[in-house]
């Protein structure tokens, strides 16, 4: 049994639940999010709680039940209250700038990293040394954070590079003489 899988998602105050056979839309303040589920899962609305269960006891089934039930949980959470990501960058003359859409990152490269922030993403710089990344969407949110740490990842020396606010990074010690 999925200890996760098990667990109602109630639908929250703002937000408006549609279970459409196998489809589950929301509707909240910050936008309008659909999840298609697996034929494999049933899903069920009822006074405002969506419950999950595996259609039969196949390992395929019970392996989709927990994704599905999380799935629905973050699309309501995200169109309610939306999701951030927050990065910090780490290094001498290591920078972050918004140049119209487009994120700019100096990063000790020869040349200046220029990344296109995706539709549905916003991507704020409040400090040079600070990028945070919302949206409704808890995977695409995710997704750019990564390729954003991915340009310069932070290094085990001396932590230079793009590391999440609340990573923790294993420094490794230096050569002796």
């Amino acid at each position: 049994m999925s200890r996760i899988g098990k667990k109602p998602v109630l639908v929250p105050e703002g937000v408006t639940a549609v279970v459409e056979g196998q489809v589950v839309k929301a509707k909240g303040a910050k936008g309008e999010l659909s999840f298609i589920v697996s034929d494999e899962v049933f899903v069920g609305l009822e006074d405002n709680v969506v419950t999950v269960m595996p259609r039969n006891q196949s390992k395929d089934a019970r392996s989709k039940w927990g994704m599905s039930r999380t799935m629905i949980k973050n699309i309501m959470y995200g169109v309610k209250d939306g999701f951030e990501k927050r990065m910090e960058i780490n290094g001498v003359g290591y920078r972050a700038a918004m140049q119209g859409k487009n994120l700019e990152l100096s990063l000790g490269f020869s040349h200046e990293v220029v990344y296109q922030v995706p539709i549905g993403v916003t991507v704020s710089v409040p400090k040079p040394t600070e990028i945070i990344i919302s949206g409704i969407n808890w995977q695409q949110v995710g997704q750019v954070a990564a390729e954003i740490r991915k340009y310069r990842a932070p290094e085990p020396y001396k932590g230079k590079g793009i590391k999440y606010v609340n990573e923790r990074l294993v420094r490794k010690e230096g050569k002796k003489k």
